[in-house]
């Protein structure tokens, strides 16, 4: 390497999203995609009737969409440190030694529980792209969503933001109603995530140890300042 070669880079040189805005995440391929959260069924403790109706409904609403999406699961293990502490704080408060002595126990199974086994938190999404009906089309990857936690960079273009999200959102809006919709047929809640809830995601995906589940309340426009300054590495 040269002498006095400059090295210019951010942390945001390293991330393939573009912006969020208006509810929406622009991509660094040009991509724009609509990010739904839904809640779950839980289907072991349906009967074998009701499994076959959701199994059916679903099996409708898969055929009901002609254009990609992708549905994401994430599982993230809970934190409940705090939970401890605050049980903690109302059992030394509690004075009748009865209710005392149940408030203790419950908290020692508590932490006796957690020591043997994870605590994990599930959250589904349904990722819509933009674009038309082909997985295929140029400049469109409805896969982008999960490439952000393999990190899989896709190709890179100049993107203009505003014109990017004016084209995408009158593809977009038909195809999030009907998504969501058809999830509600099945008992499925869904509904669009908004720019703060998604920055807030998107942060918990690039920094998974910073943040215990508590709700971020900075400024959405402090995530798109350079964490890492332009450096320059002279050799």
């Amino acid at each position: 390497m040269p002498k006095n070669s400059n090295v210019l880079a951010t942390t945001q040189d390293h991330l393939d999203i573009e912006d969020i805005k208006n509810n929406l995440v622009v991509l660094k391929n040009g991509a724009v995609c609509a990010v739904l959260q839904t809640t779950a069924v839980n289907f072991d403790l349906l009967s074998e009737i009701e499994q076959d109706a959701i199994i059916a409904a679903f099996s409708m609403l898969l055929n009901s969409i002609s254009f990609p999406i992708q549905i994401v699961l994430r599982s993230k293990k809970l934190d409940i440190t705090k939970y401890l502490e605050k049980i903690q704080r109302v059992e030394s408060k509690i004075r009748d030694p009865l209710l005392k002595q149940q408030a203790q126990a419950y908290r020692e199974f508590v932490a006796d529980f957690i020591r043997q086994n994870e605590v994990l938190d599930k959250k589904f999404f349904v990722v819509i792209p933009s674009g038309g009906t082909s997985p295929t089309e140029p400049g469109i990857n409805p896969f982008d969503f999960v490439n952000k936690l393999t990190g899989k960079h896709t190709k890179r273009i100049h993107v203009d933001v505003n014109k990017a999200l004016k084209q995408a959102q009158t593809s977009l809006q038909p195809k999030v109603d009907h998504v969501i919709g058809e999830f509600n047929r099945i008992g499925v809640k869904a509904r669009l995530m908004t720019t703060q809830e998604l920055v807030e995601l998107y942060f918990d995906i690039y920094n998974p140890s910073s943040i215990h589940g508590q709700r971020i309340r900075t400024s959405i426009e402090d995530y798109k300042t350079a964490i890492v300054n332009p450096a320059i590495l002279e050799e």
